[in-house]
């Protein structure tokens, strides 16, 4: 159902409000450069810090810019079953592909309580839910043999995984788990190229926000088998990959953000704060590596 370079679009912020113009502006620059898909009010969206209002605003926003070009994967998740449900519902009657939903955070629930979580989910709307295993930020870690087991439990309503796990061998359990058709997509920038030899489809990308051209020609290469063109392409991305993460994310994206438009702010909520000043010379050097800005 999904492939390809899908920004995990961050949110743009001006004298702490939304910033309803800029958003709007990113979104058709994403698609215009290729990105197959987005996703609204994930990690990078700084979804944590939105309220419900101004969370379904933003995936309100994207549905309606982007206007059925792409597909719209609407961050869902909470560490609040009944309101990831809230979510579910008003992205599903916005007009979202689906949600991604992420393991409940901080409750550090047992693979019993995941199951029960996405099975509340999966039985309570209709809207396909895309699973967001990051345990780096969720503590929790959505095991192997507990996406087989809901993906089989609900192959109509659990229709793709986006793994930020860091570990590849995933995708293969996965693919003898469950089938080799089930949607798996990267969260790990720097792991796109050995998830999609292992059986990826694509990657729901921090760094394509600010190259969404060259990761869209990054994955074509990877579709066309041209593997000496996709090491080119990761070689020139590599170093953004690890600069958007040189602080606490998304800080660093929004400043790349802003050194390639003048048009969005790189203001971040707290309790996050902007890009440290090493931060911003390792985003800058790594857009000068990368061809998108002429000079540090």
């Amino acid at each position: 159902m999904f492939s390809g370079s899908i920004p995990a679009l961050a949110t743009p912020f001006r004298d702490g409000s939304f910033d309803e113009a800029a958003f709007r502006r990113l979104v058709d620059w994403q698609i215009e450069n290729g990105s197959k898909g987005l996703v609204p009010c994930g990690t990078t969206g700084e979804a944590s810090t939105l309220s419900n209002a101004e969370h379904h605003r933003v995936i309100e926003v994207c549905i309606e810019q982007a206007a059925g070009r792409v597909p719209v994967i609407a961050g869902c998740g909470s560490n609040d079953t009944r309101n990831a449900l809230l979510h579910m519902q008003f992205s599903k009657k916005a007009g979202a592909a689906a949600g991604l939903c992420v393991a409940p955070y901080y409750n550090r629930p047992s693979q019993t309580g995941l199951i029960a979580h996405f099975s509340f989910l999966a039985e309570n709307s209709d809207l396909p839910i895309v699973l967001y295993n990051v345990p780096s930020r969720t503590v929790t870690d959505i095991e192997d043999e507990t996406v087989c087991e809901l993906v089989n439990k609900y192959p109509d309503r659990i229709i793709a995984i986006k793994d930020a796990s860091g570990d590849l061998s995933r995708v293969a359990d996965h693919r003898m788990g469950i089938g080799r058709d089930f949607c798996q997509l990267s969260g790990n920038d720097e792991l796109w190229l050995p998830h999609s030899a292992a059986g990826g489809s694509g990657c729901i990308s921090v760094t394509a926000n600010v190259a969404p051209a060259l990761c869209a020609e990054f994955h074509d290469a990877i579709a066309a088998n041209d593997l000496v063109k996709a090491r080119e392409l990761n070689d020139r991305l590599f170093p953004l990959h690890y600069a958007m993460f040189s602080d606490a994310s998304p800080a660093p994206v929004k400043y790349a953000l802003s050194r390639v438009h003048d048009w969005i702010e790189c203001d971040v909520r707290l309790p996050l704060c902007n890009a440290s000043e090493a931060s911003r010379k390792a985003v800058d050097e790594a857009l000068v590596h990368a061809g998108l800005i002429e000079n540090a």
